[in-house]
Order: C-alpha cells, then sequence, then structure tokens
C-alpha cells in the first residue's frame, strides 16, 4: 500500500481495509530506516493510525496543524510527499528529525521542544478568525507534555476565549520516562471512563431541533449528566476551564479516529480529543522499552541491540560521582525535569528515592524547586540538557543567582549534539549564563575533571554551572589533574610563540593542536581555562604577553564565550600588541548532521585550526623576525656610522695634534 501513497489525496481514496494495511507498511518502513539511521522511533511507531486518520479527515492545504515537540511526525512526512526523502533522516542536508517550515508546505510551525504547540496553534486560529477564516487548526500534544507550564497557560487561555480548534491528548503515559504528577493520575481516571460517544453529539442536535421545548430539554439533560460525571469523574479538568472533551478513543483504530475527528469538526468551540496510543506499538522490543527507543541510535531490528556499542559518557560518570557524594553528604538532592535515564540518575534515584524528584516537563518548576530547597539548607544537583536549560533562564536569574544560593547545574549535552538540529544543539550556554552575576561556570577537559568539579561544587556554596557535553572522553587521557581552585586555569604545556586557551572537551584537541604545531617549529602553549567565570585573568595574561599570539577554541558560539572574554581581557589591558584567533560556532543555527560534519562545515576540524595557526602564527613570526632583523640591520649600521664618525674624529684629532707639534719644532728650532 505505501508504494501506493505519495500525498494526503491518495491516502483520501483508500478504505479502511487499505489504511489498516497501509499501517503496517509505514511501521515496517520507519523501522528500516530508523535501526540505519537512529532517530526517534517508539513516539512515530504509536501515531502511525493517528496520522493517518488526521490527513484522511483533514484538508492541510488549507487546515493547519503544529504538532508538539515533534519528533513524532515521520509518519506525517511520508504522508505528505517525503517518503523518499525519509531515507536521508537527520543526515546532513537530508530530512530533519522534527517539522521545519522550509522543508514542506505540510510544515507549518517549526518544533523541538516541549509544551509549545497549544500556544502556537491558537495563536493561528485567532489570526484565521481576524482574517475571517474558515479552516481548522489543531495541535497534537503528548500527556507527557502536558505537564510543561507553557501548555497550561495555553489551555487556560483557549478555554476562557472559546476559540474554536481542536486538541488532540496523545496519551501513551510517557514522554522519554514514564510521566509522573497530578495531571498524569487525572488521565489515568480519564482513561478508566467513557466519557462522550458519537450518539451523545447526534442526540443533543436532534433533541435540539424540536420547537419551544428542544434547547430546554437539551439544558436539563446537560445539567443532569455533567452533576453525573463530577461524581464519576472528580474534577472534569477540561470540561471545567471551557473544552468540550471526547474520549478517550483507541488511537490505534482508524474507524475510530476519523469518526471523532469528523464529530470534532461540528463544534464551534474548543475540543480537546482524548487519544490512547502505545508507544513502540507493532514492534514488540521497543513496546517493552519504549523508554529507550525513545531516541535511537542505529541498532539490529532482530535484538534491538545497538549497532554501536557503548561505553562510559559524561552523563554515567555524573551519576556516579553523584551517587558516591551523596553517601557522604545528606544535603544533596537531585532534580530531574523528566529525564532520569538520559541525564545519568537512574542509579541515584535507586538508591536514595527520597532525595530524588521527578518533577516531569518542567525546567521552570525545576529551578523553582532547586532554589526552594537550597535557601532550606540542601544542595539541590539539576542535571538538564543545555537547550533545555534555555526554558528556565529566568528562574536561573531570579530565584538562584541573585539570592546567590548553592545551586548546582549541570548542563549535559553541551556543544553540538548532531542529528537532531537546530533546536538541540547545546551551542548557547556559555553565552548566556556568562551573563549572569554570582554564576560560577566551569566546563571539564575529561572524565576525571567532571567528577573533580562535582565534588567541588559540592563545598563551594555558590551556584555553580558545570557544562559537559554528549557522549565520551578523548581517548588520549590527561596525565596532569591538578586541583581544583576557584578561578584558577590549568597550563597543560608550556611554549613561547602561541597561546591556545580552550576549556572543556576542546582542551583535548588543543593539546593535538600544540603537537602538530611543533611539528613544524611552533611551539604553543596550551592552557585548560577550566573556569569560564569567573577567568584566571592573571594565568593567561601573563601567558598571552610572553607568546604575543593567542588563540581560542570552544564548542560553543563565536559571541559572549570565551573568546569574548579573552578579547575583553586584552582590551581592559590595553595589550594593543596581541594578535588574537577565535575558533567557534558562528552566530547562527545550526543545523542536522553529524559532529564531525559539522565541525568540518564551521571549521573546528583539526586540520583547518593547525592549517590556520601555521599560516598565521608563522606569518607573524617571520614578519617579527624580519622586524628583528632589520632592527638588528638598522643598529648594526648605527653602530657602523657613529664608529666611522669616531674614526673621522680621531683622525682629526691626530692631525691637529700633529700640527701642533710641528709648530712647537719650528719654534724651537
Amino acid at each position: 500500500m505505501l508504494e501506493k501513497i505519495n500525498f494526503p489525496d491518495d491516502l483520501k481514496k483508500l478504505n479502511i481495509l487499505e489504511k489498516q494495511k497501509l499501517a503496517e507498511d509505514i511501521r515496517k518502513y520507519i523501522l528500516e530506516i530508523v535501526s540505519e539511521n537512529g532517530g526517534h522511533l517508539a513516539s512515530n511507531l504509536g501515531v502511525v493510525e493517528l496520522t493517518i486518520a488526521l490527513h484522511s479527515v483533514f484538508n492541510f492545504k488549507s487546515d493547519k496543524i503544529v504538532w508538539d515537540v515533534g519528533h513524532q511526525t515521520y509518519v506525517h512526512k511520508i504522508l505528505t510527499g517525503r517518503k523518499e526523502a525519509l531515507k536521508t533522516l537527520r543526515q546532513l542536508n537530508g530530512i530533519a528529525g522534527f517539522p521545519k517550515t522550509n522543508e514542506s508546505e505540510y510544515d507549518f510551525f517549526n518544533t523541538g521542544h516541549s509544551s509549545t504547540s497549544i500556544s502556537a496553534a491558537l495563536g493561528m486560529a485567532r489570526a484565521r478568525d481576524l482574517k475571517n477564516g474558515n479552516y481548522s487548526v489543531i495541535a497534537v500534544i503528548g500527556d507527557g507534555a502536558m505537564t510543561g507550564g507553557m501548555a497550561l497557560e495555553a489551555l487556560n487561555d483557549v478555554g476562557y476565549s472559546k476559540t474554536k480548534m481542536t486538541i488532540i491528548l496523545n496519551d501513551n503515559e510517557m514522554s522519554i520516562s514514564p510521566n509522573i504528577g497530578g495531571l498524569n493520575m487525572l488521565l489515568s481516571k480519564l482513561r478508566t471512563k467513557k466519557m462522550y460517544t458519537r450518539s451523545n453529539i447526534i442526540m443533543k442536535k436532534r433533541i435540539g431541533e424540536i420547537p419551544v421545548i428542544g434547547k430546554p430539554i437539551v439544558k436539563i439533560v446537560q445539567t443532569i449528566k455533567r452533576s453525573i460525571k463530577q461524581l464519576i469523574i472528580p474534577k472534569m479538568f477540561f470540561e471545567d476551564i471551557g473544552f468540550t472533551y471526547l474520549g478517550p478513543v483507541d488511537g490505534h483504530n482508524i474507524e475510530e479516529l476519523q469518526s471523532i475527528l469528523t464529530l470534532s469538526k461540528q463544534i464551534d468551540n474548543p475540543v480537546l480529543i482524548h487519544v490512547l496510543t502505545k508507544k513502540g506499538k507493532g514492534y514488540e522490543i521497543a513496546e517493552k522499552n519504549p523508554d529507550k527507543f525513545h531516541a535511537t541510535g542505529p541498532f539490529d531490528i532482530e535484538t534491538g541491540k545497538s549497532k554501536k556499542e557503548k561505553g562510559k559518557d559524561y552523563s554515567k560518570v555524573f551519576g556516579d560521582k553523584l551517587v558516591e557524594l551523596a553517601k557522604k553528604n545528606e544535603k544533596i538532592v537531585a532534580i530531574t525535569a523528566s529525564m532520569k535515564d538520559g541525564t545519568g540518575l537512574t542509579a541515584f534515584s535507586k538508591e536514595f528515592p527520597d532525595r530524588f524528584f521527578d518533577i516531569g516537563i518542567a525546567e521552570q518548576h525545576a529551578l523553582g524547586l532547586a532554589a526552594g530547597m537550597a535557601i532550606d539548607g540542601m544542595i539541590p544537583v539539576v542535571p538538564i540538557y543545555s537547550s533545555f536549560y534555555q526554558r528556565a533562564y529566568d528562574q536561573v536569574i531570579h530565584d538562584i543567582a541573585l539570592q546567590n544560593l548553592p545551586v548546582i547545574m549541570c548542563v549535559d549535552r553541551a556543544g553540538v549534539v548532531g542529528a537532531d538540529g537546530e533546536t538541540h544543539q547545546g551551542i548557547l550556554d556559555m553565552a548566556f549564563f556568562r551573563l549572569i552575576p554570582n554564576l560560577v561556570i566551569l566546563a571539564p577537559k575529561d572524565f576525571q575533571e567532571l567528577e573533580d568539579m562535582l565534588a567541588f561544587a559540592v563545598d563551594l556554596n555558590k551556584p555553580v554551572v558545570i557544562r559537559y557535553p554528549r557522549g565520551g572522553e578523548d581517548k588520549e587521557p590527561f596525565e596532569k589533574h591538578e586541583k581544583i581552585q576557584e578561578g584558577k586555569a590549568e597550563i597543560l604545556k608550556e611554549g613561547k610563540d602561541v597561546s591556545i586557551v580552550t576549556i572543556g572537551k576542546m582542551v583535548a584537541r588543543g593539546m593535538k593542536f600544540a603537537e602538530k604545531l611543533k611539528e613544524n617549529h611552533i611551539e604553543a602553549e596550551v592552557i585548560n581555562v577550566r573556569f569560564l567565570k569567573p577567568l584566571d585573568e592573571e594565568t593567561i595574561k601573563k601567558s598571552i604577553e610572553k607568546t604575543k599570539h593567542v588563540i581560542t577554541i570552544e564548542d560553543g558560539t563565536i559571541i559572549n564565550g570565551l573568546g569574548t572574554a579573552i578579547k575583553e581581557l586584552i582590551i581592559d589591558n590595553h595589550m594593543e600588541e596581541i594578535t588574537i584567533q577565535a575558533y567557534a560556532y558562528p552566530d547562527k543555527f545550526i543545523q542536522h548532521g553529524s559532529v564531525e560534519e559539522l565541525e568540518k562545515i564551521y571549521h573546528l576540524d583539526e586540520d583547518f585550526i593547525v592549517k590556520d595557526i601555521q599560516k598565521h602564527i608563522s606569518s607573524e613570526i617571520n614578519e617579527e623576525d624580519k622586524q628583528e632583523e632589520k632592527t638588528n640591520e638598522n643598529e648594526d649600521n648605527k653602530e657602523k656610522q657613529e664608529q666611522k664618525v669616531e674614526n673621522v674624529k680621531k683622525s682629526k684629532r691626530k692631525d691637529k695634534k700633529h700640527k701642533k707639534m710641528k709648530v712647537g719644532e719650528m719654534k724651537h728650532k
């Protein structure tokens, strides 16, 4: 069936049995591609029938749909002309793993982070009404994303405004980790009750058409029915805030889905359709391990095992060290925003269940909670991905830094992460954290330094940011590990020609660059900054005064990171004779592709930087040598001239003396 489908119009020609067969084909196709390319598997397998039903009922040449997060849109892409392109999923210059407005006319809004879809869809619906448009607007959001404050804010606005739009609540009891919290408990109750049926709406419509008595009867029946529902389902959250609630409906029954979606189009106020789906549907291994297959690298379909053996990574090192420290210090607590496994907190949650807090997808709340615990004597440790820390920026400033509270903010997936693209690249954190007063900002060069920094942060009694990359450390370990002291850098290699000032995972690269430069008779001094803030100005200043040339290398944006900090140091100290070259990602959003490919594109790879340093430093050193030679030559010429003048003077004095002697002799005679 899949071979016959290229666009939604092809889909509309199929009957239910053909659509069911198509669903099977799509699952197989997605499984084949993700097993080769990696990607978000479980969520996409879970929405196959829902996506088919949506494209069968609505016309997305005019109607609009916003997918929350957007990692579940592989089926949508297959049905909207990108079936073949999906084979290039998440590859450089290939199709993105998330909706992209520049990729297709069927993608109406770029997404990548949780809980944003209802706000965006409401904005579209209000724009439609202002323009007197007549099309449907749909937001598809998962039950995990509903814990995000932005989603609840938008629900409140939609319900109060009575704007016509549809929210599909895709309830699979999962986000990345199993969902928790009061809202999840409410949905659990809703799942067990039969709410509206098609007959409810049809009966209401027919009774309402009876002259004179129809509408009063409907009103009485609604009042009675509502009272009964309040007894059966406590609080009736969605109806109470202004929605017509439809469901729950089986999210894998295309016929039922089409029926309830068609029904929703007849309702003039906000509608929430509660759809029950299963993550990983159709692939038993993913059904049993939906968290493992939320996002996966290439794997073997038969066994589900990864094709690439996973080694020790920064998240695991962080988690293990935190357990070790927590055994010695009862004040340490850990907070996660539904990312227990991804951030390495699984072991901590088992070892210290009373000191572990999973608060759902709610980064703002996570940091506010941490501040409250810190002000009352605890030491909260909050690991969140770099791109998700953006969501809690005000809490870092207002709740933590302003009060100088000892919250340890661990920034996982810092730097470029690769295939997830613009919304997930972690290149902005150094820039935006550096602006905030009172923060201490560190980045480790390897696993051991991460452990040392974590232990240091626990004892510091200040707000601390520790950033570290996705994956493992450099293959060649560092022999030198000086004790962590606040604001103190580490000189790993001494040199006289150029200072390589670097931080985090780029320190290992800086050492490699120094070895390469040595082959070309350039002696580089390598400084592991360790602290972006406070910066060790004394050590850096002393080094660059000696070498007169400085290179900065970082895995962040060129604006307001390490390079900017060193430029400010040079300007503030009036060091006009110093030359500086900064290597970082440009002031733009970085597309998807492998980390290696992206580093090559943006000139952070070894070959480019070494050649560039050689070109600049060699020419500068040669120029200096020429200037020195010229100066020496001038000095030699000056000395020769002075000697020549002195010789002339001596000669004149000698002649004068000789004349005097001659005159004396004549007088004597």
